[in-house]
């Protein structure tokens, strides 16, 4: 299973700061499982509003890092015929979403994504997010791959 850093990781993905939800993938076993990392810092620019005071991470950005981790599961699987540049992964459903502990500046979140099935296009994905073992966050994703329209 190999490790990805960031400059591997941003060809599988079309997504760029403030949007980039991943930072390194410590394991990877294509069209199977994931284990990404998000590394939340105070200076990320959802931090200002969400809250003044009290910095938590929204819980939509936990969701949007799962989708990442599994675009880059996909997409990893797939070969250079489905890379970002002539492909786009859409959500199509979120399931079974719950938060169970706020992520906090400091925090390095650990997003392990497993396919657990693809059929007709659409790949169904089992989402964990933990920070330092503990479980905060987790969701079945359903996620679409179509190609990009140059009109």
């Amino acid at each position: 299973m190999a490790e990805m850093d960031i400059y591997e990781l941003l060809k599988y993905l079309p997504q760029r700061y403030p949007v980039l939800m991943i930072d390194r993938v410590k394991e990877i076993d294509p069209g199977k499982r994931i284990v990404a990392l998000k590394n939340v810092s105070a200076n990320e620019p959802h931090f200002q509003g969400h809250f003044p005071g009290r910095p938590i991470m929204p819980g939509v950005l936990i969701l949007e890092a799962m989708a990442q981790a599994a675009g880059v599961l996909a997409f990893a699987g797939q070969g250079a015929q489905q890379l970002p540049e002539r492909s786009v992964y859409y959500y199509v459903g979120i399931d079974n979403a719950r938060f169970k502990k706020p992520v906090v500046p400091g925090d390095q979140l650990e997003l392990e994504v497993t396919m657990v099935r693809s059929l007709r296009g659409i790949g169904k994905f089992g989402c964990v997010a933990r920070v330092e073992g503990v479980t905060v966050a987790e969701a079945t994703i359903l996620c679409s791959v179509r190609p990009v329209d140059h009109k």
